[in-house]
């Protein structure tokens, strides 16, 4: 049965009165207004499960069709507008914390998902459950020791193999040659996530990682299809379209904040990256995206989100690392203020 009487949704944007604190809510309380008319930067790790409805989500300026049993990974720092009063959902949010001593890999869940038959039936199961207890122990010791493993069952069960995530190599020497270039990529990517504001040299990263620049390159290509310099321009790019369309912060502090001493450097380095300047892209945010949306495919192991390259208003990757969809509107995203 689909939850129906989650927990109150917590502060948006404050941070929780316990570290590890696990919450449930509806989808509708992330939103800032009604119709969801700009996105909002996501402060908490989350799992979106649709409960009724069917329309469209747009992650990181992604479009994502949303029906009855579709689930979203969204992590902290992602940009999410579900426009209008098209659908609703259950959200389960939780800070960093709460898994720690848990063998889990939270980054693990692909960011879409279309569930079905026992798999829905499981995961609708357990959402329902953290719901009920979210509610009624939420406030013990124990309650929030039960909260935690219940969590971390339920991402566990997300990793757990199907037909739809059978790996895409055949050939078992070139699927091992394979999984070693993901690895790879998977440890250049953290540290990226780490360090894209200070520098966005390959150079940096190869010697952190004590590995070649060639070696960066060839993983990101085998991953993603594009080069490493390319990879770290894309999240660099992707933080400054988050923090222009979700804040009000001045562009001028953007730039400063992902490492250009001048705003001429960032201005002409966002406009090369996304094809529009960071002020046309400002002042489009409160457009609703449009475009055909297409069924995001599962990623190849280990791309994670955002793996491919970052275009808004035209065609890029999906949230997911999947196949190409084109997002956006004609001069920018569908809009953004305030933080969930």
């Amino acid at each position: 049965m689909v939850p129906t009487d989650p927990s109150p949704a917590p502060s948006i944007g404050t941070a929780s009165p316990v570290p590890d604190e696990i919450a449930t809510f509806a989808l509708a309380d992330l939103a800032r207004d009604r119709v969801w008319r700009r996105p909002v930067l996501v402060e908490r790790e989350l799992l979106i499960l649709t409960t009724r409805g069917h329309g469209d989500a747009e992650l990181d300026f992604h479009l994502l069709p949303c029906r009855p049993g579709t689930l979203l990974r969204v992590r902290a720092g992602q940009v999410l507008r579900c426009p209008g009063p098209q659908f609703d959902g259950t959200v389960v949010g939780w800070d960093s914390g709460a898994l720690r001593g848990f063998d889990v890999d939270p980054d693990a869940p692909a960011a879409w998902r279309q569930l079905a038959g026992e798999d829905e039936d499981a995961v609708i199961t357990e959402v329902s459950q953290l719901a009920v207890d979210c509610q009624r122990h939420g406030d013990s010791p124990a309650g929030r020791a039960l909260l935690r493993h219940q969590l971390a069952v339920l991402l566990l069960r997300l990793t757990l193999p199907d037909a739809d995530h059978a790996p895409l190599r055949p050939e078992v020497e070139t699927f091992r040659r394979f999984r070693r270039e993901v690895e790879t990529f998977r440890r250049f990517r953290r540290e990226v996530e780490h360090s894209y504001q200070l520098t966005r040299r390959v150079e940096d990263y190869s010697a952190a990682l004590g590995c070649s620049v060639r070696t960066l390159t060839r993983a990101c290509l085998a991953v993603t299809g594009n080069s490493a310099k390319q990879v770290i321009d894309e999240r660099v790019a992707l933080q400054a379209a988050r923090l222009l369309a979700a804040t009000d912060e001045p562009i001028a502090q953007i730039g400063r904040q992902l490492g250009f001493s001048e705003p001429t450097n960032f201005g002409r380095f966002f406009t090369r990256e996304v094809g529009i300047s960071p002020g046309a892209f400002r002042a489009a945010r409160d457009h609703p995206p449009t475009g055909r949306v297409v069924r995001p495919r599962p990623p190849a192991e280990g791309a994670g989100v955002n793996a491919g390259r970052f275009r808004l208003g035209g065609t890029g990757e999906p949230a997911n690392g999947g196949h190409s969809t084109r997002t956006g509107s004609p001069t920018g995203p569908g809009g953004g203020t305030g933080r969930a």
